[in-house]
């Protein structure tokens, strides 16, 4: 094959069925040269690659795994806008490749059949071609390229065969400015769609036939609100139109799967070859385990298991965000070595550095989760977990496809918010994304973990069954069933409709790309970094004011002043072991100092505003202060705790001093603790459920493309926190405290 490369830039869409290798090829053939990002106002995430070949620069567009063109939701209609050219930002197509897994021609050439019909420049990669040997068929590409009409190129993407070729291939049709496009429909069906066509450049003169052939299809209407005012001539012309085509044997929208299959059985006529008796390939073995429901269902526990202690481990992710505590602790240091007291410095420390620090120690956890899901997708088993959790979805109304964002958002919500795209059914969509963030992720962690360390006795239950960690498991659960309970409601309250039946290739097991896995755990890393950082970078900095102003230092160091005096008089000329004496004592007041402007910031105003609200759930006005401070992030409770209670603000959920602190704590003016177990359980109950996080209401926002929803997660969450909480302290108090 000849080629001409051209100066211009070559932009070629990538399209497919899923399961058909298409990212691997974009990342085989596009390699570091790629980036990621969202298409405006819709979810649809669009990936965008290049490649040099002989003096040619090619773009390429990675569009979502469609079996169709058939637009029947905004984002499947953003992927026929692109290749059409009507999508704002994006420059239209050249060309068009369409990846096609060899062992399933049959099915997969459907859409193909309807890429002909956009006349753009087509190429077709045959992907897959080893496992379709394996099972004993035989592709002759040579013939399938003649009846095609389109070159094919015969790859495996996964192993970078053929790459060359389909290189070659892709820059030879940068000569090609379009070609004719074919219908495989009747000629009466393209009659009408002529004169559909016609009408539509009525009212829009760019309107293209392929839209007005889907409006004749899409019976739903959906397409008709999207390209049309609703016209009420339109609409009875294109139902007349549908009811003549039926009294000619056409009917709509039957017509176009009869239509396009007979065209694929022509296109297929001598071209695979099958054994007399199908192979029972290796992966069929597999399956008869891993899709039974007892061996299957085991199999998925010990790999889930295994994939939760990798990611909580403290010899795979801790020793990682051990790594990034040190540098952000010493990157707080140098600040504080290099900036003079004072608000910039307060605002640095204790706004930006701990409050984006808190959230990034969380990306080793993120980072190795999806590296486990990369894997498990790649290699074609993530499929067959979600077939065996669908039984168990569909009863509280949603599908397997929820399985994968639910779990996600175990790490962290965010990643299993934007994990939720893979669920076609918009309102499943919609569902599962308001309730991954019942998800106990990472952040509840340590507010776990400090509160069942200070107050949970390290005893076993039934002699054999360690209480802390009941208890701690327990949080987890309690999440899990929150989140089953809502989706149940809401699919039967303000998101009613049946749930659609489960339908999912089972892909064919094969080996994970490498390249494709670690792209996937840079490009998940990345979106956290970017959006959680951006996000509680400004929360923070709102936070840290609240917590700074008004500031009145020498009204709270009047108390110590003179101390303070004394004791730097005496340190000019103490021995060692005094010096670090009086060191700690100067700690100490210094910690004293905070606390108090703390307590008469706008943050402690509003903790002692909000407690009569917290006081039935057990909680004074510093518990609910704490509370507040952390709203751009759950674990910031815990310095906020830390500070309030005069121990500083680098405190952790390990620290012993905080834990013997809140154990000792009083009620103002009353000798009554204020923690205790009761409360304790209260306070995680609420952490468990409350919805304790900016970055994943924004991402929400993000993710609907509107404000009603992160309004309506933060409410509905913020309700059950606190139901939750009141009633386990009121019960638990009842029997623990009588």
């Amino acid at each position: 094959m000849s080629v001409d490369a051209p100066a211009r830039t070559l932009n070629v869409a990538l399209v497919g069925n899923p399961n058909t290798g298409k990212s691997t090829l974009f990342h085989a053939l596009s390699g570091v040269r790629q980036k990621t990002g969202n298409y405006p106002g819709v979810t649809v995430e669009k990936k965008h690659g290049t490649f040099t070949h002989q003096g040619q620069k090619v773009t390429l567009i990675d569009l979502p795994g469609t079996y169709s063109l058939a637009p029947r939701s905004p984002d499947e209609m953003v992927t026929v806008d692109v290749l059409l050219g009507r999508q704002s930002n994006e420059a239209k197509p050249n060309a068009v490749l369409v990846i096609v897994d060899a062992s399933n021609l049959e099915r997969n050439l459907y859409i193909v059949s309807q890429v002909k019909e956009l006349g753009l420049p087509t190429v077709v990669a045959l992907n897959m071609v080893d496992i379709a040997e394996e099972k004993g068929i035989t592709i002759d590409a040579e013939k399938l390229q003649t009846q095609l009409g389109i070159p094919v190129i015969p790859t495996q993407a996964n192993r970078r065969g053929g790459l060359d070729r389909l290189r070659e291939t892709i820059i030879a049709l940068a000569g090609q400015e379009s070609i004719t496009p074919t219908s495989p429909f009747p000629e009466e069906f393209r009659d009408k769609v002529s004169q559909l066509h016609s009408k539509l450049k009525e009212q829009t003169a760019d309107a293209p036939r392929y839209l007005a052939e889907r409006l004749l299809l899409d019976t739903s209407g959906y397409l008709e609100q999207e390209l049309v005012n609703g016209g009420q001539d339109l609409h009875s012309w294109i139902v007349e139109s549908r009811n003549q085509l039926a009294e000619l044997g056409q009917p709509v929208p039957a017509i176009e799967a009869i239509s396009r299959y007979k065209w694929v059985q022509e296109s297929l006529a001598g071209v695979v070859t099958r054994e007399a008796n199908r192979k029972v390939t290796w992966s069929d073995r597999i399956d008869r385990i891993l899709t039974d429901k007892i061996a299957g269902t085991i199999f998925f526990i010990l790999v889930m298991s295994s994939m939760f202690m990798a990611v909580f481990s403290d010899y795979s992710a801790g020793i990682l965000m051990g790594w990034i505590e040190s540098g952000f602790e010493l990157l707080a240091n140098g600040v504080d070595a290099i900036l003079p007291d004072g608000a910039l410095k307060s605002l640095m420390i204790d706004g930006v550095i701990a409050g984006v620090g808190g959230v990034l120690v969380f990306l080793p956890q993120i980072c190795i989760l999806f590296f486990f899901i990369a894997i498990l997708e790649d290699c074609g088993y993530l499929s067959r977990a979600a077939y065996l959790m669908d039984k168990l979805f569909s009863k509280v109304g949603l599908s397997g496809k929820s399985f994968i964002p639910l779990l996600s958002s175990f790490a962290c919500a965010i990643p299993g918010i934007m994990a939720a795209r893979v669920i076609e059914n918009r309102r499943d969509r919609l569902i599962t994304i308001l309730v991954a963030p019942l998800m106990s992720c990472s952040a509840r962690m340590p507010v776990y973990v400090l509160l069942t360390g200070a107050f949970i006795p390290a005893t076993n239950l039934l002699g054999f069954i360690p209480l802390q960690v009941l208890v701690m498991l327990s949080m987890y659960l309690l999440g899990i069933l929150a989140a089953v309970g809502v989706a149940f409601i809401l699919r039967r309250t303000i998101l009613p409709g049946e749930t659609p039946p489960f339908v999912m290739e089972l892909p064919t097991y094969k080996f994970p790309s490498i390249s494709g896995v670690f792209w996937v755990v840079v490009e998940k890393g990345w979106a956290f970094v970017k959006r959680a950082g951006t996000l509680i970078f400004a929360m923070t900095v709102i936070i840290w004011a609240l917590s700074y102003f008004p500031r009145n230092e020498n009204k709270a160091e009047a108390p110590f002043a003179d101390e303070i005096a004394q004791l730097e008089q005496q340190r000019d000329g103490a021995n060692e072991e005094e010096a670090t004496r009086i060191d700690e004592r100067l700690a100490e007041i210094q910690n004293e100092i905070d606390g108090e402007l703390l307590r008469n910031s706008f943050l402690g105003m509003a903790g002692h505003w909000v407690e009569p609200v917290v006081k039935p759930l057990g909680w004074d006005w510093k518990i609910g202060s704490a509370a507040i401070a952390s709203f751009p992030a759950r674990e910031v409770i815990i310095s906020t705790m830390g500070v309030l209670y005069n121990l500083g603000g680098d405190t952790d959920e390990e620290s012993e001093p905080l834990k013997e602190t809140i154990k000792n704590a009083k009620w103002h003016e009353s000798e009554e603790n204020v923690f205790n177990v009761p409360v304790a359980l209260s306070i995680m109950v609420f952490f468990a459920l409350c919805a304790q996080c900016a970055a994943t209401l924004a991402v929400i926002k993000r993710e609907t493309n509107s404000w009603r929803w992160p309004i309506f997660t933060f409410t509905y969450m913020t309700v059950l926190a606190y139901v939750g909480a009141l009633v386990t302290y009121q019960v638990s108090a009842l029997f623990l405290l009588g």
